[in-house]
């Protein structure tokens, strides 16, 4: 495969072995343009919408998002073989750079080398680099990309790219090359007047070129365009040299040699050694460069890493205080404050009497007062460029005496605590929280430490070990220095080792220093009822929660539960995940879970543990409950056990269930893991009603693979339970997916099973659930008669037992029934009496079911105007309810209506958009009916060829679901079309409908 290139620095470019790939359309350029301004990271494709239609999407705007990647990906496989380059990862795509070259990464890393040689005093060596990064631009970045979204990430690369201009022309002003400099700087600030530093530059230049008067009038037109334009004056930096411009200060002149900085024998350098296998951070290392920027200002620069324990912070600080320690030539005084360690936390007093001496000052003149002490402290750090790093402090109260009163100096903290209220407004405060580390970079780590080639060699076992570190550079470095000591091993070995919970604590906790320890050390301080809070949320098997789920585990106050929630993530030992249906979601990292988990079962009597998880089981049972209800219009088409329900306060339950869908959707990893989870502890009823419930979701959005995994797990805990009423539910809910699957054999076996247990049980709506689904297998398989019967039957039940759901359900399927037994009398009256009842209820899913019936029966009378009229609703109301299959039965309906009205056209756009949602869903039977219609269309259009091709591709979709009667229809099309036959219109459409 070739290597590409991509450039953004100027107009898109994108180039393989010199020659160059072309994008088609703008919107292909706009995607490619997004995702190379965010390399190896994922973009939503919410984000990529947003940008391609400016902040104005359509409701087709996913369906276009992904066909015009598609088209992206097909033109880099067919110019250079590139097919892993853009990626999909949830929630939208992810353009992996890997070997390819992007001239906007390369230009930040010049850029970054460019400042580290020059913090280093290697100005030569910066100024090379600064000229290699500015060499790659060609033009304003993303020249010719009109995306506002876009045009506002080039505008971020436009400023970076002045402030290396500016840092360039700084550094050669330093090495005396005040002369070349003028007319480069000054097009430059001709070009860029508000900008202060590079007059400053430019006045600078022209005084030690003896142009004393220039410089004074390149000032006054800079002071006369500030005030024009923003009506305001020039910053204290541009008048102070003013005044030394006026004044002659010999401080402007170049010094004859440059002077190298070398501490004397009284500097503090008291910077612990980096950490060898130091790796990535480049985004945090370039934040913390910013506490620079303030150096010399009224406020006193602070930084503030905070993060989890084990995720590096210590390391970061060190790091980053030996890369800019030269910036601080009086000396870099460093303390462990000991806040999260086992001894108590070192007292401020004893710091400011280490530092003082480290400072010069005799012991005997170091006051014992510690407000004394701050003060010497203070009076001597006057004027003077000190790096200060205070390590693992525990609160503000800590290192308030250690903080100095003069802006030239520096402090930086590393904490569990982010203290930015008590920092923030008083200082010129930078804060950090400090994420695990990336998948990259964690495998960077490992190999650095292992030192041979066995990660490189399986990398899918090296970023599972990765994981399984959560990213935690202690943690990685332990599984590291095991590998190294056991060169025997393959990095697949220790991955089987932490795979099993049981042991990942133990293996990554040598010793007092690993990953439990650190742990430890953080629960140590919690409150009781925080404690508890994060020992019960462990044992719940979901991947993230809100604060509700938290309350019911304790059984208080949801506010409560959210406060001792967030206490949690201010001790680092649950994230934020973002919100959903108005709820902040929260998730554990997994070693902290598996420390929780080992908490729980030390502290917590199994009883309570028992109580708590049934109480949570009860409060997701409960949502999913009335979210189905909210859905259906009441409590219809679902079946309930004992289980205890756990009913949140009324206005949380309203606030959670604004759009029940929505909330499914947000809950869905959790539903899956708790019915495992209750089926696993012998919560039958649970598991089995949660599932049942749940089916809501399941096959509303087509998360079939959910709804059998649940489906089996809540089975098998029904039967050994001897639980025959969950037994029987389930077996109707998986003969209901075998149906939706098209296993209609399997679907039979097991309504049959179903159907005998409600009978013994005596249960009348879970008879009547089985006897609607068996009526469909009967229509299947062609015995049209026996599935009215059935169909009759599960009404009569329905109708008594108030099922009114289901009821209209029923006659849409009667409806469905007559129209194939050639009465589309009788099918109008039933789906014209189904959409009525749906109505009633409220309930827009059975609506559009219904609507479509009647659409097909409507079509059936030649009646196209209504049944236009009834595709346009049905769609309408699958869409806001986001049911893709229903929206494809609702635009092949459409389509067929429009074919009806002779609006062919129209009707061939509606039918393609119909495949390409079935081909989402998936939906086989769907598609071949859609694959159908449009074989007709495209024939009617002309196109014999891609008729004959669709018609072939709906015969092998039909034969693959079991279908023979489409099957059959859809052969014969394809031999009349071979033959050279062209039917007519209406003989066409007849062939295509039921």
């Amino acid at each position: 495969m070739l290597q590409m290139v991509f450039r953004i620095l100027g107009p898109l470019d994108i180039s393989a072995g010199g020659a160059p790939v072309t994008l088609t359309g703008a919107r292909q350029r706009t995607i490619m343009s997004m995702l190379l301004l965010a390399p190896n990271r994922v973009v939503s494709v919410e984000t990529l919408a947003d940008a391609v239609w400016n902040g104005r999407p359509p409701a087709t705007a996913r369906n276009q998002i992904a066909i015009c990647v598609s088209a992206l990906r097909k033109t880099l496989k067919a110019t250079v073989g590139a097919d892993d380059v853009l990626v999909t990862s949830h929630p939208g795509y992810m353009l992996f750079a890997g070997e390819h070259r992007i001239d906007a990464v390369e230009f930040e890393e010049r850029a970054a080398l460019g400042r580290e040689a020059a913090r280093s005093g290697r100005a030569e060596e910066a100024c090379a680099h600064f000229e290699e990064a500015l060499a790659m631009w060609r033009g304003p970045a993303l020249e010719g990309i009109t995306a506002e979204r876009a045009q506002a990430e080039a505008t971020r690369l436009t400023e970076m790219r002045l402030d290396v201009h500016e840092e360039h022309a700084g550094l050669r002003l330093e090495m005396g090359h005040h002369r070349e400099l003028i007319g480069e700087l000054t097009a430059f600030v001709r070009e860029h007047p508000l900008r202060e530093t590079a007059t400053a530059h430019l006045m600078l230049a022209q005084y030690r070129s003896g142009r004393r008067a220039e410089a004074l009038e390149t000032y006054r037109d800079g002071r006369r365009l500030l005030a024009e334009e923003l009506g305001i004056d020039p910053g204290p930096a541009l008048q102070e040299l003013h005044e030394e411009i006026l004044a002659d200060s010999p401080r402007l002149a170049l010094p004859a040699e440059p002077v190298a900085l070398v501490p004397s024998a009284t500097v503090p350098a008291q910077l612990p050694s980096a950490v060898a296998s130091f790796t990535g951070r480049r985004r945090e290392l370039a934040a913390l460069d910013t506490l620079l920027d303030h150096l010399g200002g009224p406020a006193l620069p602070v930084g503030s890493v905070t993060g989890i324990g084990g995720v590096g912070k210590t390391a970061l600080a060190v790091h980053w205080a030996r890369q800019v320690a030269v910036r601080f030539p009086d000396g870099q005084l460093f303390a462990d404050l000991r806040g999260y360690d086992e001894e108590e936390p070192r007292r401020p007093s004893a710091v400011l009497d280490r530092f003082l001496r480290a400072l010069g000052v005799p012991a005997p003149q170091i006051p014992a007062d510690q407000n004394e002490r701050t003060a010497l402290f203070r009076s001597v750090l006057d004027g003077r460029r000190v790096l200060i790093v205070l390590d693992n402090a525990r609160s503000f109260q800590q290192i308030r005496p250690l903080l100095p009163g003069s802006g030239r100096c520096c402090v930086l903290i590393t904490s569990r605590d982010p203290m930015g209220g008590a920092l923030a407004g008083d200082y010129a405060f930078v804060p950090l929280h400090l994420d695990a580390l990336g998948q990259d970079e964690a495998i960077a780590l490992l190999s650095r430490v292992v030192g041979d080639d066995r990660l490189t060699a399986d990398p899918v076992a090296a970023a599972r070990l990765g994981a399984l570190c959560d990213g935690l550079p202690l943690a990685l470095r332990i599984a590291a220095a095991r590998l190294a000591a056991k060169p025997h091993w393959t990095v697949r070995s220790l991955v089987a080792r932490l795979e099993d919970q049981h042991r990942r604590l133990d293996e990554l906790s040598p010793d007092e220093r690993g990953v439990r320890a650190g742990l430890r050390l953080s629960y140590r301080d919690l409150p009781d009822a925080t404690a508890r809070m994060f020992r019960l949320l462990a044992t719940v098997n979901v991947p993230d929660f809100a604060a509700w789920a938290g309350a019911a585990l304790l059984d208080i106050d949801p506010l409560d539960a959210e406060d001792l929630i967030e206490e949690l993530v201010d001790a680092q030992l649950v994230v934020p995940v973002g919100t959903t249906t108005g709820h902040v979601r929260y998730r554990f990292p997994g070693l902290p879970r598996l420390f929780a988990r080992e908490r729980a079962l030390a502290e917590d009597a199994a009883p309570d543990l028992r109580r708590a998880v049934r109480r949570v089981l009860g409060a997701w049972l409960a949502l999913a409950a009335e979210a189905h209800r909210r859905v259906y219009g009441g409590d219809y088409t679902v079946l309930h056990g004992p289980a205890p329900l756990h009913p949140l306060p009324a206005h949380l339950t309203d606030s959670l269930l604004q759009d029940p869908m929505e909330w499914f959707e947000s809950e869905r990893a959790a539903i899956t893991g708790l019915v495992e989870q209750a089926a696993r502890d012998g919560e039958s009823a649970f598991a089995w009603d949660l599932t049942m419930t749940s089916v809501t979701l399941f096959q509303n959005r087509n998360y079939l693979e959910d709804w059998r995994h649940s489906c089996e797990a809540a089975l098998a805990a029904a039967r050994q339970a001897g639980d025959r009423l969950g037994e029987a539910v389930m077996l109707h809910s998986l003969g209901t997916l075998e149906i939706v699957e098209w296993s209609y054999d399997r679907a039979g076996d097991h309504l049959t099973d179903a159907l005998r247990l409600f009978e013994e049980l005596g249960q009348d709506q879970g008879r009547a659930l089985v006897l609607r689904n068996l009526a469909l297998c009967a229509r299947h398989h062609g015995e049209l008669d026996d599935a009215r019967d059935l169909g009759h039957r599960s009404l009569e039940i329905f109708r008594a037992v108030g099922d009114r759901y289901a009821e209209a359900h029923v006659l849409g399927m009667l409806a469905q029934i007559e129209l194939e037994r050639g009465d589309p009398r009788a099918s109008l009256q039933l789906s014209s009496e189904a959409v009525a009842r749906s109505r009633a209820l409220g309930t827009a899913r059975g609506e559009a079911q219904s609507t479509v019936r009647l659409a097909e029966a409507l079509l059936h009378q030649g009646n196209g105007e209504r049944a236009e009229e009834a595709g346009r609703r049905a769609l309408d109301l699958v869409r806001a309810g986001g049911d893709r299959r229903g929206e494809a039965h609702a635009l092949r309906a459409l389509g067929e209506a429009l074919w009806c009205r002779g609006r062919t056209l129209e009707a061939e756009e509606a039918v393609r958009e119909a495949l390409r949602v079935a081909g989402k869903v998936p939906d086989r039977y769907l598609e071949g009916r859609a694959r159908m219609v449009l074989g007709c269309l495209v024939l009617l259009h002309g196109d014999a060829a891609g008729a004959a091709d669709c018609f072939t591709a709906a015969d092998e979709l039909f034969a693959g679901i079991g279908a023979p009667f489409w099957q059959e229809r859809a052969r014969h099309l394809g031999e009349v079309v071979r033959g050279g036959a062209v039917p007519g219109s209406q003989e066409l459409f007849a062939l295509v409908q039921p």
